[in-house]
C-alpha cells in the first residue's frame, strides 16, 4: 500500500471535485497532476446528448494522451481449470461481438451484441459508486493491481485483511482461446521454464514467479527497488495454494535488456492480429467471482500511456483501458452480463471517444446516458433471444450523434450551390474559346501516371479478358451488318481496325478512360441512309462520307470550343436511365433473337437424315455393322457415306446445344459474379473466382461445346489484315470524278444529323460513368472526351473505317468489373463500397487485343458463338442492377407488404412513385419504338433530347421535393419552389418536435438496440434477461434524416 498521501483517494460520489478521478502515479515513473478544467457542474442540466457533443468538441490536449484509437475490447472471467484458478477469455469485441462456444470449443460467428438493460443501470451504478481511476501512470499489471488496491483500501470498499488476495486473482495467468485450440496432451499452460522451475529447488522469490507459462510475453521490466519490494511481500504473504501467477506483471523489456524471463514466448494470436485495425489499442474487462468477498469491487482504469500487459490480450496490442468487477460467489452470471455491457460500450464508436476524453467520473456517465438515449428496447416476448442479430451490410455514420444538424438560420443560396457542383464537374461555361478544354486538362494532367500505377492489380486483367470478348463479340457482328448496309465497303475488318484506332487512341489522351468505345445502332442506321443515298445520286460512297466525317469533326471541335458539353447538366437521372434501360433491354433482347435465329437455321425437327455409312468395297462386313456408325465415326472404320446430306454433318441439335451454351454461360457468370459473398473459400480465392467469372463461364461452356462435337455456330474473324473490298484502300481519296464539286458543301447537313447522333451517345454514357454514386476521385472530361472523339471521327473517315462512340452497356459493365470494396478487418463486418480502380490500362489493352485478334484467328475460331451471346445476356442483365427505374418498375408489381425498403419509397407516396414511373416507362417505350423501325430509327437522338424537355416538364406535375428524390434537380430552378418547400417542411418539423418533444436533448429513438449497428433481428443476449436490449444504432434512418437536413438547407 502506499504510505504517501499523495498517493490516497478520497470515495467516489456522484458529482465529484475536480481532481478526484485522476489516478495516482507509479512512484517509479512519476508525473504530473492532470489538471481539470471543469468545474463540478459544468453538466447538470443539460441534456446527456448535449453533454457528450460538448465534450468531444473540445480540443485534444497537445500531448496526444487522449487521441483516440480503434479499440480491440477481450473480456475475461475468472475459472478454475483443474487446481488452479486463471482468467479464461470468453468474448471479444472490434467492432461486433463474438463469444467463445464451449461446446463446440470455438468462437460464434460475429453478431450485433443484445443486452439486458438491467446490465446497463447496473453497470451505470457501478460506474457512480465504484473506483474509476483515469489517467494511471503504470507499465505492467502489477503496478497498476497495486495501485487499485491501496485506492480502494484508502476508499473503504475493499478491506485491508483481503487486499492481497484481490491482487493476487488480478495477477492470475490468462488463457486465450487460440491457445485451448492448439492443446497437446500435454497443458498448454505449462512451458519448459515452468517445468524446470518446479523440478529443480528454488528460493521463495523463484517460487512465486516460477509458475509463469508459455503465455510469458516481455522480460521483466521493473526497477531493482521495486523487484526487492515484491520479493519481500511474496515472502510474507500466503497465496492461495490453487492460484497460479500471470506474466502479466511483467512489462515489455527495453532493448538489451535480458532476464530470467527472455526464453518465455507468449503464443499471440497472430492470425487474428490481421483483423486488428492498425493503431489499435485494448480494452480488457475483467469479472469474476472470488469466495474471499463480502461485496463487489468495480474499477474503471484508464492508463495515461497504452502499455503491452504480457499475456493479457490475445493479440500483442497495448493496453489503454481495464474495468475489474470482482464479488462474492453466486453472481457470475450478472457480472458476465456487466462485463459483455461495459466491452459493448468501448465498440461504440461515441463512448469509447468520450473515454478517452473524459477527465472525470461524469463524463462517463454523460457517455452512458447518451447511449442509452440512443439504443433501441425489443419487447421480450416479441422476439427469440437466442436468436444472433446478423452485422448490417453498412454500418450507419454516427456523426450525428456528435454534432446534431442544426436549422440554418438564413435561406441557402441553392443555385450557387448548383453552380458550385457543376463547375467542379465543368459543366459551367468558361466564358472563353476551349476553357472547359483546358480545365479538363488541367483536372487530368495530374492524376496520368496514376493511371497506369493504380492498374496494378489482378482485377485489372480479369476485367481486361472480360471486356475483350464483350468488345470483340459485338465488333465482328456489327461489322456483318455494316457489310450488308454498305455493300462491303465498311465490314469486319474495317470494324476490328477501327476498334484498335480508336480504342488505343481513347484510352490514351481521353479524360475518362473508364468509358468503352463501340458500335451503336444508330450509327448503322446512319451509315445505310448515307450509302442508299449515294447509291441513288450515283455518287462514290467513302468521299461523301469522308466530308460528312470532316464536318462532324469540325462541328464537334466547334461546340468544344464553345464548352456545349455544359449542357450536360440537363440530363438527369430521368434521361439517363431510360437510355441506359432502353440499351440494357435492346441488349437482353437480342441475345434471345440470336439463339432463335439459331433455331430457324437449325430446326430441332429435320426430318430423316439421308447418309449411311456402308462398310468398304472389298469388306466382308454387313452393311448393318457399318449402319450404326454416325457421320463422325464412318471414315475412322474405313467406311463410306451415302446419301444427298453426307456433306455436312447432322444439325438437329444445333439449337438445342445453342440454348444450353447460351444458358449456360449467362447463369456461371451470374452466379461466380457472387460468390465473393459466398460461405467457401478464403476471401482472396473467392474475390479470384469473381473477377474472372465471365472468363471461367466462356472456357468452360467452350470445352464444353467441344467435347461433345456438336457443331455449332463459331466466331468468325478475318484472317488477312486488308479491306474487305478489293477495290478501296486504307486512305479515302477526299475528291471523286463521280461527286460534284459543291458534294463537300452539302455533306455539312447529314452532319449535322450525325454530330447529334454522336454527341448524344457520348455524353448520355459519359454522365451514367462519372455518376456520383461510382465515387469516382479523378474528375470528369467530357470536354476532353469529345474533343478526342472529333480526332478519332476525322481519322476514322479518312481511314473509311466505322464511326465508335461510348457505348453504354460496355461502358457500364467495365465500371463494373473495377469497382473496389473495403477489405473485411473486423469479424462480421461487410465489405463497403469504395469506388472505382480508375485507370487507363484495362482500356488500351482491350482495344491493342482486338488490334491483333486478326493473328489469334485459329484460337478464336473454337468459341462459339452461343457463348458470346450468353455473355450479352448477362451484360444487359447486370447493367439493369442498380438502375433505380428498374428498381421502381418492379416494385408496380408487388404487394405493399413485400417491397423493399427503398429510401424513396419512405419520403414520397405510392401513387406518386408510381405516377413518374408510368411516365418514365411510356418514354421507354416510344424510344424502343422508334428504333425498331428503319424509317424512324434516325431519329432516335432527337428524342432523347425530347426526354429532356419531358423532364423539364414535369415541374409542373411534381413538387421540387418528390424529383429531387426520385429524380436530379434540374438547372434554373426559381428561388420560390425552394422557399414554399421549405416552409412545407419547416412545419412538418415543428409538428414533430411538439410530439416528440425529448427528441431535442438526445440523438437517440425512444425505442432501445449498441448504437451504429442495425442488423434487423435481435441477437443473442445474456442468459435470464427478460428484457434485453439490442446494440443498433437509434439513428439507423440517420441516411433519411440525411437527406431531410439537406431539403431543409435547400
Amino acid at each position: 500500500m502506499a504510505t504517501n498521501n499523495e498517493y490516497i483517494e478520497l470515495p467516489w460520489t456522484m458529482n465529484s471535485s475536480s481532481g478526484d478521478d485522476e489516478a495516482p502515479k507509479d512512484p517509479r515513473t512519476g508525473g504530473e497532476d492532470f489538471t481539470q478544467q471543469f468545474t463540478e457542474n459544468d453538466f447538470e442540466d443539460t441534456p446527456p446528448a448535449q453533454r457528450v457533443q460538448f465534450i468531444l468538441g473540445e480540443d485534444v490536449d497537445s500531448s496526444g494522451t487522449h487521441v483516440s484509437h480503434p479499440l480491440f475490447s477481450e473480456m475475461g472471467m475468472l475459472v478454475k481449470e483443474g487446481d488452479e484458478i486463471e482468467w479464461k477469455e470468453t468474448a471479444r469485441w472490434i467492432k461486433f461481438e463474438e463469444d467463445v462456444e464451449e461446446g463446440g470449443n470455438r468462437w460464434s460467428k460475429p453478431h450485433v451484441a443484445t443486452l439486458s438493460l438491467h446490465s446497463l443501470f447496473e453497470l451505470r451504478r457501478l460506474l457512480v459508486n465504484g473506483s474509476v481511476m483515469l489517467d494511471m501512470e503504470a507499465q505492467n499489471l502489477e503496478v497498476m493491481a497495486d495501485l487499485v488496491c491501496d485506492h480502494m483500501v484508502s476508499a473503504g470498499t475493499l478491506p485491508p485483511g483481503v487486499k492481497d488476495k484481490v491482487k493476487d486473482a488480478l495477477l492470475r495467468r490468462h488463457r486465450h482461446q487460440h491457445e485451448y485450440a492448439k492443446k497437446t496432451r500435454l497443458p498448454i499452460i505449462r512451458s519448459l521454464a515452468d517445468m524446470r522451475n518446479h523440478s529443480s529447488s528454488k528460493t521463495d522469490t523463484s517460487t512465486h514467479l516460477g509458475a509463469i507459462g508459455v503465455t510469458t510475453w516481455f522480460h521483466a521490466g521493473a526497477s531493482p527497488q521495486h523487484q526487492a519490494q515484491n520479493q519481500g511481500q511474496s515472502q510474507s504473504q500466503t497465496m492461495p495454494k490453487d492460484m497460479v501467477k500471470s506474466p502479466s506483471n511483467q512489462s515489455m523489456a527495453r532493448p538489451g535488456s535480458g532476464t530470467e524471463l527472455s526464453e518465455q514466448q507468449h503464443k499471440g494470436n497472430t492470425h487474428f492480429m490481421r483483423k486488428i485495425p492498425p493503431g489499435a489499442e485494448a480494452s480488457n474487462i475483467l469479472v469474476g467471482e472470488v469466495d474471499f468477498l463480502e461485496r463487489t469491487l468495480s474499477c474503471f482504469i484508464r492508463l495515461s500511456q497504452a502499455v503491452v500487459l504480457g499475456d493479457l490480450t490475445e493479440v500483442p496490442v497495448p493496453t489503454r483501458f481495464v474495468f475489474i468487477l470482482l464479488g462474492p460467489p453466486g453472481s457470475q452470471s450478472n457480472f458476465h452480463e456487466i462485463g459483455r455491457a461495459m466491452a459493448t460500450l468501448m465498440s461504440d464508436e461515441i463512448f469509447h471517444e468520450v473515454a478517452y476524453r473524459a477527465r472525470k467520473r461524469d463524463h462517463l456517465l454523460s457517455g452512458v446516458d447518451e447511449f442509452l438515449d440512443a439504443v433501441t428496447v425489443l419487447p421480450p416476448g416479441e422476439w427469440d433471444p437466442t436468436i444472433r442479430i446478423e452485422p448490417p451490410a453498412a454500418i450507419p455514420s454516427q456523426e450525428v450523434r456528435k454534432r446534431p444538424p442544426e436549422l440554418p438560420k438564413e435561406e441557402v443560396d441553392e443555385e450557387e450551390e448548383e453552380a458550385r457542383l457543376r463547375d467542379e464537374n465543368g459543366l459551367t461555361r468558361t466564358g472563353r474559346l476551349f476553357g472547359g478544354l483546358i480545365n479538363d486538362i488541367k483536372r487530368k494532367v495530374p492524376w496520368y501516371i496514376s493511371d497506369y500505377k493504380d492498374a496494378l492489380s489482378m482485377q485489372c486483367v480479369a476485367s481486361w479478358i472480360f471486356l475483350y470478348f464483350a468488345c470483340l463479340s459485338p465488333i465482328i457482328t456489327f461489322g456483318g451488318l455494316l457489310a450488308e448496309a454498305t455493300g462491303k465497303h465498311m465490314a469486319a475488318m474495317e470494324s476490328l481496325v477501327s476498334g484498335f484506332v480508336c480504342g488505343m487512341g481513347y484510352g490514351f489522351f481521353s479524360g475518362q478512360p473508364l468509358t468503352i468505345l463501340g458500335s451503336t445502332g444508330p450509327v448503322l442506321v446512319f451509315e445505310s441512309i448515307i450509302y442508299e443515298f449515294c447509291l441513288k445520286m450515283g455518287w462514290e460512297y467513302m468521299t461523301f462520307r469522308f466530308w460528312i466525317g470532316m464536318w462532324v469533326a469540325g462541328i464537334c471541335i466547334v461546340l468544344v470550343a464553345i464548352d456545349a458539353s455544359a449542357l450536360v447538366c440537363y440530363i438527369t437521372r430521368f434521361t439517363e436511365e431510360n437510355f441506359a434501360t432502353l440499351i440494357a433491354f435492346i441488349f437482353i433482347y437480342k441475345a434471345i433473337e440470336n439463339v432463335m435465329v439459331i433455331g430457324k437455321n437449325f430446326p430441332v425437327n429435320q426430318g430423316i437424315y439421308d447418309c449411311v455409312c456402308t462398310p468398304p468395297i472389298g469388306s466382308n462386313a454387313s452393311v448393318i455393322e457399318y449402319a450404326k456408325y454416325n457421320w463422325d465415326y464412318c471414315e475412322t472404320y474405313n467406311g463410306t457415306l451415302v446419301g444427298g446430306d453426307c456433306g455436312s454433318p447432322p444439325t438437329e441439335n444445333v439449337f438445342l446445344m445453342s440454348v444450353v451454351l447460351c444458358a449456360g454461360t449467362f447463369l456461371i457468370s451470374t452466379v461466380l459474379k457472387e460468390f465473393k459473398n459466398a460461405l467457401f473459400f478464403p476471401s482472396i480465392v473467392r474475390q479470384y473466382i469473381s473477377d474472372f467469372s465471365v472468363l471461367i463461364a466462356i472456357f468452360a461452356m467452350s470445352f464444353f461445346d467441344y467435347s461433345l462435337g456438336v457443331p455449332t455456330q463459331k466466331l468468325e474473324v478475318p484472317n488477312e489484315l486488308k479491306p474487305t473490298l478489293s477495290t478501296r484502300g486504307w486512305l479515302i481519296p477526299p475528291f471523286s470524278e463521280k461527286n460534284p464539286w459543291w458534294s463537300p458543301i452539302i455533306a455539312v447537313f447529314p452532319a449535322l444529323l450525325g454530330t447529334i447522333l454522336i454527341f448524344m451517345d457520348q455524353q448520355i454514357t459519359a454522365v451514367i460513368v462519372n455518376r456520383k454514386e461510382n465515387k469516382l476521385k479523378k474528375g470528369c472530361g467530357y470536354h476532353l472526351d469529345l474533343f478526342i472523339l472529333s480526332i478519332l471521327i476525322a481519322i476514322c473517315s479518312l481511314m473509311g473505317l466505322p464511326w465508335f462512340v461510348a457505348a453504354t452497356v460496355l461502358s457500364i459493365n467495365h465500371v463494373n468489373s473495377l469497382k473496389l470494396e473495403s477489405e473485411c478487418s473486423a469479424p462480421g463486418e461487410k465489405p463497403q463500397f469504395l469506388g472505382v480502380r480508375e485507370q487507363r490500362v484495362t482500356h488500351i489493352l482491350i482495344f491493342l487485343t482486338i488490334g491483333v485478334s486478326v493473328l489469334l484467328t485459329p484460337l478464336l475460331g473454337h468459341i462459339p458463338m452461343p457463348v458470346l451471346f450468353g455473355v450479352f445476356l448477362y451484360m444487359g442483365v447486370a447493367s439493369l442492377k442498380g438502375l433505380q427505374f428498374f428498381d421502381r418498375i418492379l416494385i408496380m408489381f408487388m404487394p405493399a407488404k413485400y417491397q423493399p425498403d427503398y429510401m424513396f419509397l419512405r419520403q414520397v407516396p405510392i401513387k406518386r412513385v408510381h405516377l413518374f414511373t408510368v411516365i418514365q416507362l411510356a418514354c421507354l417505350i416510344i424510344l424502343w419504338l422508334i428504333k425498331s423501325f428503319s424509317q424512324t430509327s434516325i431519329l432516335f437522338p432527337l428524342m432523347l433530347v425530347v426526354m429532356i424537355g419531358i423532364r423539364k416538364a414535369l415541374d409542373l406535375v411534381f413538387t421540387r421535393r418528390e424529383l429531387k428524390i426520385l429524380d436530379d434537380i434540374m438547372p434554373e430552378m426559381t428561388k420560390r419552389a425552394a422557399a414554399d418547400d421549405l416552409h412545407k417542411l419547416d412545419a412538418e418539423v415543428g409538428l414533430l418536435a411538439r410530439i416528440f418533444p425529448w427528441g431535442k436533448g438526445s440523438r437517440g429513438r425512444v425505442v432501445t438496440k449498441p448504437p451504429g449497428l442495425d442488423g434487423g433481428l435481435p441477437a443473442s443476449g445474456g442468459a435470464g434477461s427478460a428484457g434485453l436490449i439490442s446494440c443498433t444504432t437509434s439513428n439507423a434512418n440517420e441516411k433519411e434524416f440525411e437527406a431531410q437536413s439537406s431539403l431543409l438547407k435547400k
